[in-house]
């Protein structure tokens, strides 16, 4: 991946703390990890809807009480939302029909028990930042960003007697501290990933930025291809596909800047294959 480009292009009113994104037929669909709201916006019309995930839903949500939903992902027609996990507040999942516009929503507490069993995690070290659905199987990036944790992939198939596997992955550092994944996205047999080093040890507190890294691994093996700088100061926190060419690869990236105001910068990354 060489000649990388990354602009500002554009800005979204209306959400705070953006933490996901998923492009779709010039359509964007996000998540904020202190709202239950999934936010729709046309691109061309520059349109932003606001579907309630739940009753009542709000936006802001005090962090004590805030569902941190962190993964969007999609297969058929289906878009998928979870959260981290990160405390009893984050178990939930939500899957959208797009075709019938039907919402079901789900607690995942068991699903998210077992993975702590099967990657040996404290309560307070599950924390799922991103969500791949491919070949029956569930790719689940845990952030590995509190005293004792790792970062790593859980490998879940459709028939969980199968099998639930964690596979640790070590991340380069920035300022000597752990990048930690924050999101992926499946392009062919490629995974292309975000990782953020953030200086703090909880899964709960913010801490100062240091900056986010572009990763690219083979999905199959999970094996490195290549590592690249994206800032030294943002966090970005989504990544999604948003055109291919037989040359060039281009997606949005949103960022987490961990305030309240209320819109979302959207950034195109651009690079030669």
């Amino acid at each position: 991946m060489e000649n990388f480009k990354l602009t500002n292009l554009f800005t979204i009113k209306g959400i705070s703390a953006p933490s996901g994104l998923l492009y779709s037929q010039d359509v964007l669909f996000l998540i904020s990890d202190s709202s239950n709201f999934l936010y729709q916006y046309d691109i061309s019309k520059k349109l932003l809807l606001k579907f309630p995930l739940v009753k009542e839903a709000k936006e802001n949500i005090e962090k004590a009480e805030k569902p941190d939903l962190e993964c969007i992902t999609k297969y058929g027609n289906q878009i998928i939302i979870l959260g981290s996990g990160s405390t009893e507040k984050r178990n939930s999942m939500y899957t959208l029909d797009l075709g019938s516009d039907t919402l079901k929503s789900q607690d995942i507490k068991a699903l998210y028990q077992k993975l702590k069993n099967v990657g040996s995690f404290a309560d307070d070290q599950l924390n799922i930042e991103g969500a791949i659905y491919a070949h029956q199987t569930m790719l689940l990036f845990q952030r590995g960003n509190s005293i004792g944790s790792k970062n790593g992939i859980f490998i879940i198939p459709n028939h969980q007697e199968d099998g639930i596997r964690f596979v640790p992955i070590s991340l380069p550092t920035l300022d000597n501290i752990e990048t930690t994944f924050t999101d992926a996205v499946l392009v062919g047999d490629k995974i292309y990933f975000l990782a953020c080093a953030e200086n703090t040890l909880s899964t709960y507190d913010d801490g100062e930025v240091l900056g986010t890294i572009l990763g690219v691994m083979y999905a199959p093996t999970f094996e490195f291809i290549e590592i690249h700088l994206l800032s030294e100061h943002q966090k970005f926190e989504g990544i999604t596909l948003y055109n291919e060419t037989e040359n060039e690869l281009a997606f949005l990236l949103c960022e987490d800047n961990d305030t309240e105001t209320s819109e979302a910068i959207i950034y195109k990354l651009t690079f030669e294959k």
